[in-house]
């Protein structure tokens, strides 16, 4: 899928002609004149032409064969396998995951888990070139935060300009040992799932994640359709009901409600999950998770 590469092209601008000054013919057959955009290009794919983005000529676009097979495979060695590897909006974004051979399994919680290395870069402008610590949940197939209250992993980000150069030693340093997130996200978890959460507790973070509007209308019929699915999730669905009565269940209950009950536009629900994880979403809404849950455990 990475076969092709992102180029540069130049940017024209038409402009009126007559006979003497054309240089094409526009849309509508009248006579134009094409003149280039100083300091500006657009980038591109070489096999289908599709322009992603006009940026500054100082836009350096990444190659997804070099800053992300060949970058992963210089910092990780031969250790680690990919689990997954695509293109998202036609090719404006991509990513690679390798993860350990098998999934791990905690015995206090019985919870099984799969640490990553997530890179992902872009050609569209919508995403630095990223590589991260990842935690996908296999029970739900869910990506999650690794560290309580964090809302990213370990990560190196590098810009999209002409300075920019693949710092290996650098990433490799601040990612260090995909394996150390096994220990981090075990504690995690297990401080997660000793915490209790009574159904009182539970209904005040419902309060507080999603508000009830007290006029009647639109708004009010989203929120109980919303808290109705996260209760059935949070007491009735084995991805989360295990967890119930621990503030691990309610974070598991509203993942999982996002990874595959949040209503989604404009893509397939698995095109949003994917962009959820290599953008850090999945992370935040976790952290989020859990500051909220605190404030209702405290007050």
């Amino acid at each position: 899928m990475f076969f092709w590469d992102a180029i540069k092209v130049p940017v024209l601008a038409q402009f009126p002609a007559d006979i003497e000054t054309m240089t094409g013919l526009d849309a509508e057959g009248r006579p134009v004149m094409a003149q280039q955009m100083p300091g500006m290009v657009a980038v591109a794919r070489s096999d289908t032409r599709q322009v992603f983005k006009v940026f500054s000529d100082g836009y350096e676009p990444h190659q997804y064969r070099e800053w992300l097979l060949e970058a992963v495979s210089n910092i990780l060695g031969d250790t680690l396998v990919v689990t997954s590897a695509g293109l998202l909006r036609h090719g404006g974004q991509a990513w690679v995951e390798v993860s350990v051979p098998e999934t791990l399994h905690d015995g206090r919680t019985g919870f099984g888990y799969r640490p990553n290395l997530l890179a992902a870069t872009s050609l569209d402008g919508s995403l630095a070139t990223t590589y991260g610590r990842t935690v996908t949940a296999t029970v739900c197939d869910n990506t999650m935060a690794i560290a309580l209250g964090q809302a990213r992993g370990q990560q190196v980000k590098i810009r999209h300009s002409r300075y920019s150069g693949l710092r290996i030693e650098q990433a490799r340093q601040a990612l260090s040992l995909v394996e150390e997130t096994a220990d981090e996200f075990t504690d995690t978890l297990r401080h997660l799932s000793s915490t209790t959460v009574t159904d009182r507790q539970w209904f005040a973070f419902l309060d507080a994640w999603h508000p009830m509007p007290e006029e009647a209308g639109r708004a009010r019929t989203i929120a109980t359709r919303v808290r109705e699915e996260l209760v059935e999730m949070y007491r009735h669905d084995v991805r989360a009901s295990t967890w119930q009565g621990t503030a691990f269940g309610v974070v598991q209950a509203v993942n999982t409600w996002a990874h595959h009950k949040q209503p989604v536009k404009g893509a397939s629900r698995a095109e949003r999950n994917q962009e959820g994880a290599i953008s850090g979403r999945f992370d935040k809404l976790d952290a989020s998770v859990v500051s909220t849950l605190e404030k209702v455990l405290t007050s």
